[in-house]
Protein backbone atom coordinates (compact mmCIF):
# COMPACT_ATOMS: atom_id res chain seq x y z
CA UNK A 1 0.00 0.00 0.00
CA UNK A 2 1.46 3.38 -1.03
CA UNK A 3 1.93 6.05 1.61
CA UNK A 4 -0.80 8.33 0.21
CA UNK A 5 -3.26 5.45 0.34
CA UNK A 6 -2.21 4.73 3.93
CA UNK A 7 -2.61 8.39 4.85
CA UNK A 8 -6.08 8.47 3.29
CA UNK A 9 -7.09 5.41 5.35
CA UNK A 10 -5.99 7.14 8.57
CA UNK A 11 -7.94 10.30 7.67
CA UNK A 12 -11.00 8.24 6.69
CA UNK A 13 -10.99 6.30 9.96
CA UNK A 14 -10.81 9.56 11.93
CA UNK A 15 -13.67 11.18 10.00
CA UNK A 16 -15.79 8.04 10.21
CA UNK A 17 -15.74 8.36 13.99
CA UNK A 18 -16.75 12.02 13.77
CA UNK A 19 -19.58 11.31 11.32
CA UNK A 20 -20.98 8.47 13.41
CA UNK A 21 -20.93 10.73 16.45
CA UNK A 22 -22.73 13.51 14.54
CA UNK A 23 -25.45 11.17 13.31
CA UNK A 24 -25.87 9.49 16.70
CA UNK A 25 -26.11 12.70 18.72
CA UNK A 26 -27.60 15.14 16.22
CA UNK A 27 -29.26 12.99 13.56
CA UNK A 28 -32.72 14.42 14.20
CA UNK A 29 -31.61 18.06 13.97
CA UNK A 30 -33.34 19.85 11.07
CA UNK A 31 -30.97 21.64 8.67
CA UNK A 32 -33.58 23.61 6.71
CA UNK A 33 -37.11 23.69 5.33
CA UNK A 34 -37.85 22.94 1.69
CA UNK A 35 -40.29 24.98 -0.37
CA UNK A 36 -42.59 23.77 -3.10
CA UNK A 37 -40.76 26.02 -5.59
CA UNK A 38 -37.42 24.39 -4.74
CA UNK A 39 -38.87 20.96 -5.46
CA UNK A 40 -40.06 22.07 -8.90
CA UNK A 41 -37.07 24.26 -9.75
CA UNK A 42 -34.16 21.87 -9.71
CA UNK A 43 -33.85 21.48 -5.91
CA UNK A 44 -31.89 24.75 -5.87
CA UNK A 45 -30.40 25.52 -2.48
CA UNK A 46 -31.60 22.34 -0.78
CA UNK A 47 -28.84 20.98 1.45
CA UNK A 48 -28.92 17.26 0.77
CA UNK A 49 -25.33 16.14 0.14
CA UNK A 50 -22.04 15.90 1.96
CA UNK A 51 -18.95 16.55 -0.19
CA UNK A 52 -15.65 16.80 1.65
CA UNK A 53 -13.47 18.09 -1.18
CA UNK A 54 -14.77 21.62 -1.72
CA UNK A 55 -17.41 24.13 -0.63
CA UNK A 56 -18.97 26.87 -2.73
CA UNK A 57 -19.83 30.17 -1.07
CA UNK A 58 -22.15 32.51 -2.98
CA UNK A 59 -19.98 35.54 -2.20
CA UNK A 60 -16.48 34.10 -1.82
CA UNK A 61 -16.55 31.48 -4.55
CA UNK A 62 -15.08 27.99 -4.42
CA UNK A 63 -12.80 26.84 -1.62
CA UNK A 64 -10.94 23.56 -1.81
CA UNK A 65 -10.57 22.20 1.72
CA UNK A 66 -10.79 25.80 2.91
CA UNK A 67 -8.32 27.25 0.39
CA UNK A 68 -9.36 29.81 -2.22
CA UNK A 69 -8.06 29.73 -5.77
CA UNK A 70 -5.59 32.59 -5.15
CA UNK A 71 -4.30 30.69 -2.13
CA UNK A 72 -3.92 27.52 -4.17
CA UNK A 73 -1.90 29.41 -6.77
CA UNK A 74 0.39 30.59 -3.97
CA UNK A 75 0.71 27.44 -1.88
CA UNK A 76 0.52 24.40 -4.17
CA UNK A 77 3.78 23.03 -5.65
CA UNK A 78 4.63 24.05 -9.20
CA UNK A 79 6.50 22.52 -12.11
CA UNK A 80 10.20 23.45 -12.41
CA UNK A 81 10.30 26.98 -13.78
CA UNK A 82 6.50 27.22 -13.72
CA UNK A 83 4.20 29.61 -11.87
CA UNK A 84 0.89 27.74 -11.91
CA UNK A 85 -0.12 25.06 -9.38
CA UNK A 86 0.18 21.41 -10.33
CA UNK A 87 -3.14 19.51 -10.43
CA UNK A 88 -1.49 16.62 -8.58
CA UNK A 89 -1.19 18.93 -5.59
CA UNK A 90 -4.86 19.87 -5.67
CA UNK A 91 -5.88 16.22 -5.90
CA UNK A 92 -3.74 15.45 -2.85
CA UNK A 93 -5.34 18.35 -0.97
CA UNK A 94 -8.88 17.21 -1.84
CA UNK A 95 -8.14 13.59 -0.95
CA UNK A 96 -6.09 14.04 2.22
CA UNK A 97 -7.23 17.46 3.44
CA UNK A 98 -3.69 18.84 3.81
CA UNK A 99 -1.42 20.86 1.57
CA UNK A 100 1.04 18.55 -0.19
CA UNK A 101 4.81 18.73 -0.17
CA UNK A 102 6.92 18.72 -3.32
CA UNK A 103 7.60 15.03 -2.63
CA UNK A 104 3.87 14.26 -2.43
CA UNK A 105 3.29 15.83 -5.82
CA UNK A 106 6.26 14.09 -7.39
CA UNK A 107 4.96 10.78 -5.99
CA UNK A 108 1.56 11.30 -7.62
CA UNK A 109 3.08 12.37 -10.95
CA UNK A 110 5.27 9.29 -10.97
CA UNK A 111 2.47 6.94 -9.89
CA UNK A 112 0.05 8.27 -12.50
CA UNK A 113 2.76 7.93 -15.12
CA UNK A 114 3.26 4.25 -14.21
CA UNK A 115 -0.49 3.59 -14.31
CA UNK A 116 -1.20 5.43 -17.57
CA UNK A 117 -1.15 2.50 -20.01
CA UNK A 118 -4.45 2.24 -21.92
CA UNK A 119 -5.39 -1.18 -23.38
CA UNK A 120 -5.78 -1.35 -27.16
CA UNK A 121 -9.44 -2.35 -26.98
CA UNK A 122 -10.23 1.14 -25.60
CA UNK A 123 -8.79 2.75 -28.72
CA UNK A 124 -10.60 0.17 -30.85
CA UNK A 125 -13.91 1.17 -29.24
CA UNK A 126 -13.24 4.83 -30.03
CA UNK A 127 -12.25 3.97 -33.59
CA UNK A 128 -15.57 2.18 -34.07
CA UNK A 129 -17.36 5.54 -33.83
CA UNK A 130 -17.80 7.76 -36.89
CA UNK A 131 -15.34 10.63 -37.07
CA UNK A 132 -18.35 12.96 -36.94
CA UNK A 133 -19.20 11.89 -33.38
CA UNK A 134 -18.89 14.62 -30.75
CA UNK A 135 -15.60 14.48 -28.79
CA UNK A 136 -17.51 13.94 -25.54
CA UNK A 137 -19.19 10.88 -27.06
CA UNK A 138 -15.80 9.46 -28.03
CA UNK A 139 -14.36 10.34 -24.62
CA UNK A 140 -17.19 8.62 -22.76
CA UNK A 141 -17.03 5.53 -24.95
CA UNK A 142 -13.34 5.32 -24.08
CA UNK A 143 -14.12 5.54 -20.36
CA UNK A 144 -16.78 2.83 -20.63
CA UNK A 145 -14.44 0.59 -22.61
CA UNK A 146 -11.81 1.05 -19.90
CA UNK A 147 -14.28 -0.23 -17.29
CA UNK A 148 -13.07 -3.75 -18.08
CA UNK A 149 -10.03 -2.84 -15.96
CA UNK A 150 -12.02 -2.01 -12.82
CA UNK A 151 -10.42 -3.45 -9.69
CA UNK A 152 -13.61 -2.78 -7.72
CA UNK A 153 -15.85 -4.61 -10.21
CA UNK A 154 -13.57 -7.64 -10.29
CA UNK A 155 -13.22 -7.80 -6.51
CA UNK A 156 -16.96 -7.32 -5.95
CA UNK A 157 -17.75 -10.15 -8.36
CA UNK A 158 -15.47 -12.44 -6.40
CA UNK A 159 -16.91 -11.30 -3.08
CA UNK A 160 -15.27 -8.72 -0.83
CA UNK A 161 -15.82 -7.25 2.60
CA UNK A 162 -17.55 -3.87 2.82
CA UNK A 163 -14.59 -2.50 4.72
CA UNK A 164 -12.49 -2.95 1.58
CA UNK A 165 -14.78 -0.98 -0.77
CA UNK A 166 -12.71 2.18 -0.30
CA UNK A 167 -9.44 0.43 -1.15
CA UNK A 168 -10.54 -0.85 -4.55
CA UNK A 169 -12.25 2.46 -5.31
CA UNK A 170 -8.95 4.20 -4.54
CA UNK A 171 -7.13 1.92 -7.00
CA UNK A 172 -9.74 2.54 -9.70
CA UNK A 173 -9.52 6.28 -9.07
CA UNK A 174 -5.75 6.37 -9.44
CA UNK A 175 -5.82 4.25 -12.59
CA UNK A 176 -8.63 6.23 -14.20
CA UNK A 177 -7.10 9.64 -13.51
CA UNK A 178 -3.77 8.37 -14.86
CA UNK A 179 -5.35 7.20 -18.12
CA UNK A 180 -7.85 9.96 -18.88
CA UNK A 181 -5.33 12.34 -20.52
CA UNK A 182 -4.25 9.56 -22.87
CA UNK A 183 -7.85 8.83 -23.89
CA UNK A 184 -8.71 12.52 -24.28
CA UNK A 185 -5.60 13.21 -26.35
CA UNK A 186 -6.38 10.19 -28.53
CA UNK A 187 -9.85 11.60 -29.21
CA UNK A 188 -8.38 14.99 -30.11
CA UNK A 189 -5.70 13.64 -32.44
CA UNK A 190 -8.13 11.23 -34.08
CA UNK A 191 -10.83 13.81 -34.76
CA UNK A 192 -8.76 16.87 -35.61
CA UNK A 193 -5.22 15.77 -36.50
CA UNK A 194 -5.75 12.93 -38.94
CA UNK A 195 -5.15 10.21 -36.39
CA UNK A 196 -1.47 11.16 -35.92
CA UNK A 197 -1.10 10.24 -32.26
CA UNK A 198 1.65 11.29 -29.86
CA UNK A 199 3.08 8.93 -27.27
CA UNK A 200 3.25 10.03 -23.62
CA UNK A 201 6.38 11.63 -22.16
CA UNK A 202 7.01 10.07 -18.78
CA UNK A 203 9.31 12.91 -17.74
CA UNK A 204 6.47 15.43 -17.67
CA UNK A 205 3.88 16.14 -14.99
CA UNK A 206 0.26 15.03 -15.49
CA UNK A 207 -1.04 18.21 -17.14
CA UNK A 208 2.21 18.92 -18.97
CA UNK A 209 2.12 15.43 -20.46
CA UNK A 210 -1.51 15.96 -21.48
CA UNK A 211 -0.50 19.12 -23.34
CA UNK A 212 2.33 17.18 -24.99
CA UNK A 213 0.01 14.37 -26.15
CA UNK A 214 -2.44 16.92 -27.54
CA UNK A 215 0.46 18.20 -29.66
CA UNK A 216 1.37 21.45 -27.91
CA UNK A 217 4.98 22.00 -26.87
CA UNK A 218 4.63 25.68 -25.89
CA UNK A 219 5.49 26.13 -22.21
CA UNK A 220 2.73 28.73 -21.95
CA UNK A 221 0.15 26.16 -23.02
CA UNK A 222 1.49 23.66 -20.49
CA UNK A 223 1.09 26.31 -17.80
CA UNK A 224 -2.44 26.99 -19.02
CA UNK A 225 -3.28 23.29 -18.80
CA UNK A 226 -2.00 23.17 -15.22
CA UNK A 227 -4.16 26.15 -14.26
CA UNK A 228 -7.15 24.87 -16.27
CA UNK A 229 -7.01 21.44 -14.61
CA UNK A 230 -6.90 23.05 -11.16
CA UNK A 231 -9.73 25.56 -11.50
CA UNK A 232 -12.15 23.12 -13.20
CA UNK A 233 -11.47 20.22 -10.83
CA UNK A 234 -14.38 20.59 -8.41
CA UNK A 235 -17.29 22.86 -7.50
CA UNK A 236 -18.78 21.15 -4.44
CA UNK A 237 -21.20 18.26 -4.85
CA UNK A 238 -24.47 19.61 -6.20
CA UNK A 239 -23.47 20.39 -9.80
CA UNK A 240 -24.63 17.86 -12.38
CA UNK A 241 -21.34 16.05 -13.04
CA UNK A 242 -20.39 15.78 -9.36
CA UNK A 243 -23.88 14.84 -8.19
CA UNK A 244 -24.32 12.26 -10.95
CA UNK A 245 -20.98 10.63 -10.18
CA UNK A 246 -21.96 10.47 -6.51
CA UNK A 247 -25.50 9.23 -7.24
CA UNK A 248 -24.40 6.41 -9.53
CA UNK A 249 -21.55 5.57 -7.17
CA UNK A 250 -24.05 5.25 -4.31
CA UNK A 251 -25.39 2.16 -6.09
CA UNK A 252 -21.86 0.68 -5.72
CA UNK A 253 -21.18 1.20 -9.41
CA UNK A 254 -17.41 1.32 -9.87
CA UNK A 255 -15.43 4.48 -10.55
CA UNK A 256 -15.54 4.01 -14.34
CA UNK A 257 -19.32 3.63 -14.51
CA UNK A 258 -19.86 6.46 -12.04
CA UNK A 259 -17.50 8.87 -13.76
CA UNK A 260 -18.90 8.04 -17.21
CA UNK A 261 -22.36 8.92 -15.90
CA UNK A 262 -21.04 12.21 -14.60
CA UNK A 263 -19.46 12.95 -17.98
CA UNK A 264 -22.80 12.43 -19.72
CA UNK A 265 -24.11 15.19 -17.46
CA UNK A 266 -21.11 17.41 -18.15
CA UNK A 267 -21.84 17.12 -21.87
CA UNK A 268 -25.12 19.02 -21.43
CA UNK A 269 -25.46 22.61 -22.71
CA UNK A 270 -26.38 23.85 -19.23
CA UNK A 271 -23.23 22.40 -17.69
CA UNK A 272 -19.84 21.67 -19.28
CA UNK A 273 -20.89 22.31 -22.85
CA UNK A 274 -21.34 25.96 -21.92
CA UNK A 275 -17.65 26.73 -22.50
CA UNK A 276 -18.16 25.68 -26.11
CA UNK A 277 -21.17 27.98 -26.40
CA UNK A 278 -19.24 31.01 -25.09
CA UNK A 279 -16.54 30.97 -27.74
CA UNK A 280 -19.12 30.32 -30.47
CA UNK A 281 -21.05 33.40 -29.33
CA UNK A 282 -17.95 35.62 -29.22
CA UNK A 283 -16.71 34.50 -32.64
CA UNK A 284 -20.16 35.01 -34.14
CA UNK A 285 -20.38 38.48 -32.60
CA UNK A 286 -16.97 39.46 -33.96
CA UNK A 287 -17.91 38.21 -37.42
CA UNK A 288 -21.25 40.05 -37.46
CA UNK A 289 -19.53 43.24 -36.31
CA UNK A 290 -16.96 43.10 -39.09
CA UNK A 291 -13.98 41.47 -37.41
CA UNK A 292 -11.24 42.91 -35.24
CA UNK A 293 -11.93 44.35 -31.81
CA UNK A 294 -15.40 45.95 -31.65
CA UNK A 295 -16.16 49.08 -29.65
CA UNK A 296 -17.79 48.97 -26.24
CA UNK A 297 -20.95 50.44 -27.78
CA UNK A 298 -21.05 47.73 -30.45
CA UNK A 299 -20.70 45.02 -27.83
CA UNK A 300 -23.43 46.53 -25.68
CA UNK A 301 -25.76 46.68 -28.68
CA UNK A 302 -25.00 43.05 -29.58
CA UNK A 303 -25.63 41.92 -26.01
CA UNK A 304 -29.01 43.68 -25.99
CA UNK A 305 -29.81 42.10 -29.35
CA UNK A 306 -28.98 38.65 -27.98
CA UNK A 307 -31.25 39.20 -24.98
CA UNK A 308 -34.08 40.65 -27.10
CA UNK A 309 -34.08 37.45 -29.16
CA UNK A 310 -34.85 35.46 -26.01
CA UNK A 311 -31.33 34.06 -25.73
CA UNK A 312 -28.85 34.15 -22.88
CA UNK A 313 -25.35 35.58 -22.96
CA UNK A 314 -23.30 32.40 -22.49
CA UNK A 315 -20.76 32.44 -19.69
CA UNK A 316 -22.75 34.81 -17.48
CA UNK A 317 -24.75 33.80 -14.43
CA UNK A 318 -24.37 30.92 -12.00
CA UNK A 319 -26.80 28.90 -9.92
CA UNK A 320 -24.98 29.73 -6.68
CA UNK A 321 -22.35 32.45 -7.18
CA UNK A 322 -23.31 36.07 -6.60
CA UNK A 323 -20.00 37.64 -7.64
CA UNK A 324 -17.42 37.31 -10.41
CA UNK A 325 -16.27 33.69 -10.46
CA UNK A 326 -12.75 33.48 -8.95
CA UNK A 327 -11.99 30.96 -11.69
CA UNK A 328 -12.70 33.68 -14.26
CA UNK A 329 -10.42 36.05 -12.37
CA UNK A 330 -7.60 33.49 -12.29
CA UNK A 331 -7.80 33.11 -16.06
CA UNK A 332 -7.89 36.86 -16.54
CA UNK A 333 -4.70 37.20 -14.46
CA UNK A 334 -3.08 34.47 -16.54
CA UNK A 335 -4.02 36.33 -19.73
CA UNK A 336 -2.68 39.64 -18.45
CA UNK A 337 0.64 37.94 -17.79
CA UNK A 338 0.97 35.76 -20.88
CA UNK A 339 -1.16 37.27 -23.66
CA UNK A 340 -2.31 40.81 -22.81
CA UNK A 341 -2.50 41.92 -26.45
CA UNK A 342 -4.58 39.03 -27.80
CA UNK A 343 -7.63 40.38 -29.65
CA UNK A 344 -10.02 37.67 -28.49
CA UNK A 345 -8.92 38.14 -24.89
CA UNK A 346 -9.50 41.88 -25.18
CA UNK A 347 -13.04 41.17 -26.41
CA UNK A 348 -13.64 38.89 -23.41
CA UNK A 349 -12.59 41.71 -21.10
CA UNK A 350 -14.80 44.21 -22.92
CA UNK A 351 -17.77 41.85 -22.67
CA UNK A 352 -16.99 41.61 -18.95
CA UNK A 353 -17.36 45.39 -18.71
CA UNK A 354 -20.55 45.49 -20.80
CA UNK A 355 -22.70 42.54 -19.71
CA UNK A 356 -23.15 42.88 -15.91
CA UNK A 357 -24.64 46.41 -16.00
CA UNK A 358 -27.07 45.38 -18.75
CA UNK A 359 -28.18 42.27 -16.86
CA UNK A 360 -28.49 44.28 -13.64
CA UNK A 361 -30.78 46.76 -15.40
CA UNK A 362 -33.13 43.90 -16.27
CA UNK A 363 -33.80 43.45 -12.56
CA UNK A 364 -34.39 39.71 -12.93
CA UNK A 365 -30.85 38.32 -12.83
CA UNK A 366 -29.48 37.44 -9.39
CA UNK A 367 -25.96 36.93 -10.71
CA UNK A 368 -24.94 39.07 -13.70
CA UNK A 369 -21.26 38.17 -13.32
CA UNK A 370 -19.09 35.90 -15.50
CA UNK A 371 -18.45 32.27 -14.60
CA UNK A 372 -15.47 30.08 -15.45
CA UNK A 373 -16.67 29.45 -19.02
CA UNK A 374 -16.60 33.13 -19.99
CA UNK A 375 -12.81 33.21 -20.36
CA UNK A 376 -11.38 29.74 -20.98
CA UNK A 377 -12.10 29.51 -24.72
CA UNK A 378 -10.19 32.69 -25.58
CA UNK A 379 -7.07 31.35 -23.84
CA UNK A 380 -7.25 28.04 -25.68
CA UNK A 381 -7.75 29.73 -29.05
CA UNK A 382 -4.67 31.88 -28.45
CA UNK A 383 -2.48 28.78 -28.21
CA UNK A 384 -4.06 27.19 -31.28
CA UNK A 385 -6.61 24.85 -29.73
CA UNK A 386 -9.45 26.24 -31.82
CA UNK A 387 -11.61 23.12 -31.93
CA UNK A 388 -14.15 24.36 -29.39
CA UNK A 389 -16.19 21.14 -29.42
CA UNK A 390 -13.25 19.59 -27.58
CA UNK A 391 -13.29 22.07 -24.70
CA UNK A 392 -15.75 20.04 -22.64
CA UNK A 393 -13.39 17.06 -22.81
CA UNK A 394 -10.69 19.22 -21.21
CA UNK A 395 -13.25 20.12 -18.53
CA UNK A 396 -14.01 16.41 -18.04
CA UNK A 397 -10.37 15.41 -17.54
CA UNK A 398 -10.06 18.10 -14.89
CA UNK A 399 -13.38 17.33 -13.16
CA UNK A 400 -12.18 13.74 -12.60
CA UNK A 401 -9.85 15.03 -9.87
CA UNK A 402 -12.67 16.29 -7.67
CA UNK A 403 -15.45 13.82 -8.29
CA UNK A 404 -13.20 10.76 -7.97
CA UNK A 405 -11.56 12.06 -4.80
CA UNK A 406 -15.13 12.49 -3.53
CA UNK A 407 -16.03 8.96 -4.59
CA UNK A 408 -13.15 7.64 -2.49
CA UNK A 409 -14.61 9.50 0.48
CA UNK A 410 -18.11 8.18 -0.29
CA UNK A 411 -16.76 4.64 -0.05
CA UNK A 412 -14.56 5.32 2.98
CA UNK A 413 -17.48 6.83 4.91
CA UNK A 414 -19.89 4.14 3.76
CA UNK A 415 -22.42 6.67 2.48
CA UNK A 416 -25.82 5.20 1.73
CA UNK A 417 -27.62 4.53 -1.52
CA UNK A 418 -29.14 7.86 -2.55
CA UNK A 419 -32.90 7.63 -2.82
CA UNK A 420 -34.87 10.86 -2.21
CA UNK A 421 -38.65 10.80 -1.98
CA UNK A 422 -40.71 12.07 -4.92
CA UNK A 423 -44.37 13.07 -5.16
CA UNK A 424 -46.80 13.89 -7.96
CA UNK A 425 -48.22 17.28 -8.90
CA UNK A 426 -51.64 15.97 -7.85
CA UNK A 427 -50.20 15.27 -4.38
CA UNK A 428 -48.73 18.80 -4.33
CA UNK A 429 -52.12 20.30 -5.18
CA UNK A 430 -53.82 18.36 -2.41
CA UNK A 431 -51.06 19.33 0.04
CA UNK A 432 -51.47 23.03 -0.77
CA UNK A 433 -55.24 22.66 -0.28
CA UNK A 434 -54.67 20.98 3.07
CA UNK A 435 -56.16 17.66 1.96
CA UNK A 436 -53.01 15.66 2.73
CA UNK A 437 -50.41 16.03 5.43
CA UNK A 438 -46.69 16.56 4.95
CA UNK A 439 -44.82 13.36 4.26
CA UNK A 440 -43.86 11.59 7.44
CA UNK A 441 -40.17 11.40 8.25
Amino acid sequence: MGYIKEKFKVKADELNIEVKDLVKNHGTKKIEDVTLAQVYQGMRGITGLVTETSLLDANEGIRFRGYSIPELRDHLPKAPGGAEPLPEGLFYLMLIGELPTEADVQYLSSMWGRRSHVPNHVFDAIEALPITAHPMTMFNVGIMALQTESSFAHAYAEGMNKKDYWSYTYEDTMNLIARLPRIAAYVYRRKYKGGQHIQPNGMLDWAGNFAHMLGYSDEGFKELMRLYMVIHADHEGGNVSAHTTHLVGSALSDAYLSFAAGMNGLAGPLHGLANQEVIKWILQMREELGGGVPTKEQIEAYVRKTLSEGKVVPGYGHAVLRKTDPRFTAQMEFAKKHLPNDELVKIVWMVYEAVPPILQDLGKVKNPWPNVDAHSGALLVHYGLVEYEFYTVLFGVSRALGVLASLCWDRALGLSLERPKSVTTEWMKQFVEGKVDAIAE
